[in-house]
């Protein structure tokens, strides 16, 4: 919205900074992070006075969680999903499709997080939402996502798959591409839903992989850079880096209250809805591939959820103390700053090495 300003410009004024999407990032940024911190504390006391039992703990968690979990509030990532909605509607290009194709699989995996959230608190049970129901939802929202996209790519990536480090090597999916993109899409909202078990777990790898995305984004979006790099231009995309700025800084303003001991917790309202994001931004730079690498971390509690269901109905026995696999070390005996620490280096970590498949040609 505030990118229109730039017509006010004479070419070398203030509003001609409007022009550049660096500029417009930071804003989003800033608005985002505001947001976060003005809107947080309300948006905690609101929660409390509506329900007071606070998300309903499982009882075949960790023992722990029951004496210093309950009565926390949840629903927390309204805060996150509010901000940078606000903060993208905002700064980006509204004539931007990448932009819109975003937003609607953020905010349509958010509503289906927070139906789940409210049956869970409305009820004081953690049975929520149908599995079945959240998950045949998600993929009908990333089947559009996914023709959208496919709609959107230029004709000579439309239906293909790319691969980091192989530059010349595109794989033909033709149609396939769609369910390919739900698998993406749907498989990212629900690794970061596992993943979101502790105080700031989620919330920090979600803005460490947004942030990458985002100068992938960024950087795929103009010809010169994709020249330099030898990636594929995807035109358009850039306009994401101000979407992941807006989630960074709505982030940081829902990890002020989500640090150890959390004030709230995001619930499946903001870890649906980001994973989603996640998800969605892969696909729309063509970079999903190196989503499995920048979240690595979302992946293997994913895959340590599913090793444990198998090997368990397989043999009747444990591969983890318990699964997600944050919990097995909680099990160990790992404080949990700890473990969350442990796993935002790990995130890190990932996530330079996703960076660094752009340069690696």
């Amino acid at each position: 919205m505030l990118y229109w300003l730039n017509t006010l410009s004479d070419g070398g004024d203030f509003f001609n900074l409007f022009r550049y999407i660096t500029f417009r990032a930071g804003g989003a940024f800033f608005t985002a992070l505001i947001f976060g911190f003005v809107f947080g504390q309300p948006l905690i006391n609101l929660l409390r006075k509506k329900y007071q039992n606070g998300q309903p703990i499982r009882e075949d968690g960790p023992a722990s969680h029951l004496e210093t979990k309950a009565g926390t509030p949840t629903m927390g990532g309204l805060l996150i999903l509010a901000a940078l909605t606000l903060s993208t509607i905002m700064w980006a290009r509204l004539d931007n499709p990448y932009v819109w194709l975003v937003l609607f699989v953020t905010v349509s995996f958010g509503i289906i997080g927070f139906v789940d959230d409210y049956a869970k608190v409305s009820r004081n049970s953690t049975a929520g939402v149908s599995g079945k129901v959240r998950f045949g939802v998600g993929l009908v929202v990333s089947a559009i996502a996914g023709a959208v996209a496919m709609y959107l790519h230029p004709e000579d990536l439309s239906g293909q798959l790319a691969f980091p480090v192989l530059k010349d090597v595109l794989l033909p999916l033709g149609y396939i591409f769609i369910p390919f993109s739900m698998i993406v899409i749907v498989g990212s909202a629900n690794s970061v839903n596992l993943t979101d078990g502790l105080d700031g777990l989620a919330i920090m790898p979600v803005m460490i992989a947004a942030a990458t995305l985002g100068v992938i984004a960024y950087a795929v979006g103009r010809v010169d850079f994709t020249e330099y790099l030898d990636v594929h231009y995807v035109p358009g995309t850039g306009e994401l880096l101000i979407f992941t700025a807006g989630l960074i800084g709505g982030g940081l303003g829902f990890l002020w209250y989500n640090a150890p001991p959390a004030a709230v917790f995001m619930g499946d309202t903001g870890s649906l809805a980001l994973g989603g994001a996640l998800g969605a931004i892969a696909v729309c730079t063509k970079h999903e591939i190196v989503l499995a690498i920048v979240g690595g971390l979302f992946v293997a509690e994913a895959l340590s959820v599913i090793i444990q269901v198998l090997y368990f109905k397989r043999t009747g026995k444990r591969v983890f103390l318990m699964a997600p696999i944050h919990h097995h070390f909680e099990k160990r005996g790992w404080a949990e700053p700890q473990i969350v620490i442990r796993f935002w280096i790990i995130s890190l970590i990932l996530a330079l090495i996703g960076l660094a498949t752009l340069k690696l040609r």
